[in-house]
């Protein structure tokens, strides 16, 4: 069973905690992440149940749906925020995007 990315990070020594969440802030890339959660390519794999191959091309990968790119953050137990910045406003949290939804179905005549 995976364990949840908060209950790891609460178990760690409050100055190791830190350090993570420090470098967390300067990761440039998915391996970088997956790296800072002690994850392997192969572990990660078996959680999204695909082959190792599968999350070595999507660290390679420069441009990906964001419903490819939330499983993987949340397959290491994170959650993906998407923020549009815009100059003299607020940060805005965009929500309900790159989620998987159901098609509508038409209604009968």
């Amino acid at each position: 069973m995976a364990r949840k990315l908060d209950d790891v990070m609460d178990a760690l020594p409050k100055a190791r905690r830190q350090r993570i969440e420090a470098r967390a802030m300067e990761l440039a890339s998915l391996k970088d992440l997956r790296l800072a959660v002690e994850k392997t390519q192969e572990q990660l794999a078996s959680t999204l149940g695909v082959g190792q191959d599968t999350i070595s091309r999507l660290e390679k990968r420069s441009d990906m749906l964001l419903s490819t790119l939330r499983h993987y953050v949340e397959s290491m137990g994170g959650k993906l925020d998407l923020v549009a910045q815009f100059p003299n406003r607020p940060p805005v949290v965009i929500k309900h995007l790159g989620l998987e939804s159901k098609p509508q179905r038409k209604a009968a005549a």
